[in-house]
């Protein structure tokens, strides 16, 4: 059993790239179809054409059945598309959050106290002894 196990390990490793790359790109697509389902409205027409275009290009590599290379060089074409939709999100809301400038470290830390401060609500700090075990 072990001599079988040996001589098919080349074909159990190409499955399991295979496999595994299937994986990684349907994982993608799925998030990034709900990322452009839940923030569409918030990017250009342009940004989204791009990511969009990606997505049915790995969605037709996925149909087909592909090698694990054709399925890694989908998977990076839409990671990049998905890169520059990430980025066009943020300068949306940063934007329309407050003109896209950060708090100072003075308000970073304010803001940090009283976080702090609400996190600790309620909590006691205790110790338990035994005492009937020291008699």
């Amino acid at each position: 059993m072990a001599k079988e196990a040996e001589a098919h390990s080349a074909e159990d490793k190409e499955k399991r790239e295979e496999i595994e790359a299937r994986n990684q790109l349907d994982g993608l697509v799925y998030n990034i179809e709900k990322m452009l389902k839940e923030n569409g409205d918030k990017v250009s027409g342009s940004e989204k054409a791009e990511v969009e275009t990606a997505l049915a290009d790995a969605k037709k590599v996925l149909e087909d059945k592909p090698t694990p290379a054709d399925m890694n060089a989908a998977r990076e074409k839409l990671t990049q598309a998905s890169h520059k939709l990430a980025e066009a999100m943020y300068k949306a809301n940063a934007s329309s959050a407050g003109a896209g400038v950060p708090p100072t470290d003075g308000e970073a830390a304010a803001a940090g106290t009283a976080d702090e401060g609400k996190k600790d609500e309620g909590v006691i700090d205790a110790e338990y002894v035994d005492v009937e075990d020291k008699k």
